[in-house]
């Protein structure tokens, strides 16, 4: 994997974030772990989000140290050193030259030795920013490098005294994104927009959800990207399992799938879903139900502007998938007491959106204090309500077994929102258009 922003984008992110530290503090961070499938097959390997977004260093057994002021450099990265016997076997490293010349480090070292150089680099420093609680073993280690200290304190070594969770300054930094970013954020929803758009065309009844879920993975990784999460093919009733991944049903005609699906380029995620008639044309029931999330999700998307609280888009989307079980027989009442005491939540159990990003469940927090956050320019969300009607007897029977959700990601901006997904049919004309195509 070769770095996909500038390093100038990277060194910005890691000046802005000494600049919380401090010249007092040190911040630690290491890469994510490889993982094994099983034995010794492992997954494809991908860098710890935060580590990546500071560094854009993609190899594992990696680690980052910012030290504010330090007279021999501020960044130091710690990585594997060049070894052809095992780069003939697993492929090229950077190595520490390669961290200087292409990632910004002031200084490199091996990997391995880390825990000989911590210490010295922790002396005299009063905050240690690290990700406290992430790793119970890299905590262990910390603690080890932090007790070394303590033993040399009779000859004036100084030992830090506070310690403060990184997690939160990266996040907030990463929360509101860059043109840079967004660009790779525009191109996977690109990328997934079409996997979507083949994977319509493709269905047809007595096709296995697998091999609708096979036309996305050629479609992500002809353009060079990967499933930004597990695929979601659901067919019929299995589009009320929130996080069904089995894929292992035939598409029975009469049925709707649902499809959650989107692509990671670059880092960066798409996260998108679509419903639609596995033969092509919407049943009555099913257009009743699917254009009321539709127009639950418009609600959500016009309530995307700067200003709003974070809660905006779910409450508009609520309101409206209320009224409509109310007038289609589904709930009983008056629509403000519904809201009141969550009776929606039996159709539609989750919230309407989530941060996007690095991670599909992208970083942030949603409340500053008690109140939800405000929405700023440069935040990117999903907008994804949903019904999902089970099998149980008290249902109408038209109803029965049907579930749609409509997702797409959202740009707040200035003036109020920018859809990146909005060119893919979502509308009942347009998708049995797209289909008898």
């Amino acid at each position: 994997m070769k770095p996909t922003l500038d390093p100038e984008i990277h060194a910005r992110r890691r000046r802005r974030l000494m600049r919380r530290i401090g010249k007092t503090g040190i911040a630690i961070l290491p890469t994510a772990p490889v993982c094994y499938r099983n034995r010794d097959a492992d997954y494809p390997y991908r860098p710890d989000s935060d580590f990546y977004y500071l560094t854009g260093f993609p190899e594992p057994e990696a680690c980052l140290v910012m030290v504010p002021g330090h007279p021999e450099g501020e960044v130091w990265l710690f990585v594997r050193p060049r070894d052809p016997e095992q780069e003939t076997w697993t492929g090229r490293r950077a190595g520490v030259e390669g961290a200087l010349r292409d990632y910004g480090a002031d200084v490199a070292h091996p990997i391995n030795e880390l825990d000989q150089r911590m210490p010295e680099l922790l002396s005299h420093r009063r905050r240690v920013y690290f990700p406290l609680g992430r790793d119970p073993a890299f905590d262990r280690r910390v603690g080890e490098w932090l007790n070394q200290l303590r033993a040399k304190t009779r000859s004036g070594v100084h030992v830090p005294t506070e310690f403060v969770a990184l997690d939160h300054l990266i996040h907030e930094q990463r929360l509101i994104k860059g043109r840079e970013e967004l660009r790779l954020m525009k191109q996977a929803a690109e990328i997934s927009m079409e996997a979507h758009r083949r994977a319509m065309r493709a269905c047809q009844p007595g096709m296995m959800e697998y091999q609708l879920e096979a036309e996305y993975l050629h479609t992500f990784r002809r353009h060079g990207a990967v499933p930004a999460y597990n695929t979601i093919v659901a067919g019929g009733a299995n589009a009320c399992i929130l996080h069904y991944t089995n894929n292992d049903q035939p598409l029975q005609a009469g049925d709707l799938v649902l499809i959650d699906a989107g692509a990671e380029y670059g880092l960066y995620a798409a996260d998108i879903t679509r419903t639609f008639p596995v033969d092509g044309r919407f049943r009555p029931a099913q257009r009743e139900i699917y254009q009321l999330v539709l127009e639950a999700q418009r609600a959500a998307i016009a309530a995307v502007r700067p200003g709003n609280p974070w809660n905006a888009p779910h409450e508009a989307a609520v309101h409206v998938l209320t009224e409509g079980l109310v007038a289609i027989g589904l709930l009983e009442g008056e629509v403000e007491a519904l809201i009141a005491d969550q009776a929606y939540r039996r159709f539609y159990m989750h919230r309407t959106g989530h941060w996007l990003g690095m991670d599909v469940h992208d970083v942030g927090e949603y409340k500053e204090g008690d109140d939800w956050r405000t929405l700023k320019p440069g935040m990117v969300l999903t907008v994804e309500p949903g019904l999902y009607l089970g099998e149980e007897r008290d249902i109408p029977r038209r109803y029965r077994g049907i579930g749609v959700r409509i997702e797409d990601d959202v740009v707040v901006t200035r003036d109020g929102c920018r859809v990146l997904t909005e060119a893919l049919p979502k509308t009942i004309d347009d998708i049995e258009a797209l289909m008898a195509s």
